[in-house]
């Protein structure tokens, strides 16, 4: 094995095979969050999707929409023998169509924040070419299509790459050339995304050229070539180490330490939620679980909570509640937390933990009592989103 010293990348060691890069200068050379698929924190499957979300495993948005066909998403244990992954991320046509619309698409990407990105020189004569890589198996074999697309200048590139064998793993492995154009500010807005192409209607293809070096967008240059992967229920693909970093050769998967990954994900998504019933009344645990908020009822219809985020989240968050949960004040009154009672607000100060929870119901509490909220079975939780 030999050494090389390359001014630009470090050392770089050189087997006769494959080339190991050095670490990006941030300290982590993975770009992608989560890429080997083990955080899931809103849950493991999601059945009948149509429309753009996220579903299970975290950072990872499915895009699209507009009778792209019906889809299952779950977090699998399908993974490449040997490689070291526990999961993957599988998509699941349930409902076919052959006969796309213009308009339809599904692809899965990834953003990842501006302020994240300025080592990549993007906009500038130095600018930083990537490499995307990833496992990827199918039952449909053919073209897919990768991407980058630059949220803030609305500049893309794209490449294709193959599906050779049904229902096999295979590594693939895509170079994007750095980016002279288009400068990325240094915020937590989104600088761009990373994806993967599933279903692509004429709109996205009828250019007839795609689009592989970086310039303004032009929507019909962005999926030329894709297979229709919704057109039928045999269709599947499962993903998994997925890694994008700088420079012009893949080098083996970064693996981080789960607790790493996890608060990772929690700058972005948290969710509270027990299998059992938890409460605070004025600080004091009334059940098995850990307290989650100290509470005071400001009037008859408003109640404060103040909770501590594990991770300092990327901006102020949204905050819901699904299941049976339930807010109770010192003087015996009850409001369940739905729709139609209660309504939920969160106040944060960027760069600080700490959130504030307005719980705001219908004159069910008495001003000035002590307070509890709590969970009242396993259905229950609070989640908080700031992604992007």
């Amino acid at each position: 094995m030999s050494l090389q010293l390359n001014g630009t990348d470090g050392v770089t060691f050189n087997d006769g095979s494959e080339q190991w890069a050095a670490a990006s200068p941030i300290g982590t050379k993975n770009l992608i969050i989560n890429g080997d698929m083990r955080i899931a924190q809103r849950g493991t499957s999601q059945a009948s999707i149509t429309t753009s979300g996220y579903y299970t495993v975290d950072r990872f948005l499915l895009t699209g929409g507009n009778s792209a066909g019906t889809w299952t998403q779950t977090q699998s244990t399908d993974v490449p023998t040997g490689q070291g992954f526990a999961n993957s991320l599988k998509m699941q046509c349930t409902t076919a169509n052959a006969s796309l619309g213009s308009t339809a698409f599904f692809f899965i990407r990834q953003r990842i924040e501006a302020q994240n990105l300025q080592h990549i020189k993007k906009g500038t004569s130095s600018a930083e070419s990537l490499t995307y890589s990833f496992w990827v198996k199918s039952n449909k074999t053919g073209t897919y299509i990768a991407e980058i697309f630059d949220d803030d200048n609305v500049r893309q590139i794209s490449k294709s790459y193959t599906i050779d064998t049904a229902d096999t793993w295979e590594k693939k492995t895509i170079t994007f050339v750095g980016d002279t154009s288009g400068v990325l500010p240094n915020d937590n807005g989104s600088g761009f995304s990373v994806g993967m192409w599933l279903v692509a209607g004429s709109d996205y293809t009828s250019n007839g050229t795609l689009n592989t070096s970086w310039a303004s967008t032009n929507v019909s240059q962005r999926a030329v070539g894709q297979v229709n992967l919704a057109d039928s229920t045999s269709n599947y693909i499962n993903i998994t180490g997925v890694q994008l970093e700088v420079g012009e050769n893949a080098t083996p998967f970064e693996n981080r330490m789960y607790s790493q990954e996890l608060a990772m994900c929690q700058r972005y998504y948290y969710r509270i939620g027990s299998p059992e019933s938890f409460a605070v009344y004025a600080g004091i645990n009334y059940h098995t679980s850990q307290s989650i908020a100290v509470g005071i009822v400001f009037d008859a219809d408003d109640a404060y909570f103040h909770l501590t985020m594990p991770e300092v989240m990327r901006g102020g968050p949204s905050v819901s509640n699904n299941g049976y949960l339930v807010i109770a004040s010192g003087n015996g009154g009850v409001s369940t937390l739905t729709q139609n009672i209660c309504t939920l607000q969160a106040t944060y100060n960027t760069g600080r933990r700490i959130i504030q929870i307005l719980v705001d119901c219908d004159n069910t509490l008495t001003g000035g009592q002590p307070t509890m909220l709590y969970f009242f079975n396993s259905a229950g939780y609070l989640e908080f989103d700031a992604e992007l």
